[in-house]
């Protein structure tokens, strides 16, 4: 009986209680607010634009060459904390010298269901609701399609920070 006890049980006994204590690690993909912010948060400058009227699409534009070069020279910082603070500022090109170098101070807003993101862009002046087509860890596309006409704006942005 010992020497069963001894081959058997006790390695067994062992076995199953080192056996139990493995952690099974999986991999979390990153989520759409994640995408956007960070782990706290990331900052995005626009890339180029396109405008799209009755199914035509414009060729893609250079955001430096067809957009008011201070504005479009910007940065939006995209903040992962509970209010979803979204920070526009000035970077080389100065738009504003006597204003501070965080010009527009706002939130953002992310609804998962329909892929939709709504903030404030300075190009166009204002806090639009955008479809996201692509967002990656480094590329933001996003479009607006106008309520009224068939026509559209789509502005792809490039991760700048991370943090």
């Amino acid at each position: 009986m010992r020497l069963f006890i001894r081959l058997l049980l006790i390695p067994g006994i062992v076995g199953w209680l080192l056996g139990g204590c493995s952690e099974k690690i999986d991999p979390k993909p990153a989520t759409y607010s994640q995408l956007l912010t960070g782990t706290d948060k990331k900052s995005w400058k626009i890339v180029s634009y396109q405008v799209l009227d009755n199914g035509n699409a414009s060729s893609v534009i250079p955001a430096q060459s067809g957009l008011d070069a201070c504005i479009a020279d910007d940065i939006l910082t995209f903040y992962a904390d509970a209010e979803h603070k979204l920070e526009v500022s000035q970077n080389a090109i100065i738009c504003y010298p006597n204003e501070p170098d965080i010009y527009v101070t706002d939130t953002w807003t992310l609804f998962n269901a329909n892929a939709s993101l709504e903030f404030y862009l300075p190009v166009l002046n204002g806090k639009f609701p955008w479809t996201i087509k692509n967002l990656t860890a480094t590329v933001l596309t996003i479009e607006y399609y106008f309520p009224d006409i068939n026509a559209s704006y789509r502005f792809t942005f490039n991760s700048t920070t991370t943090k």
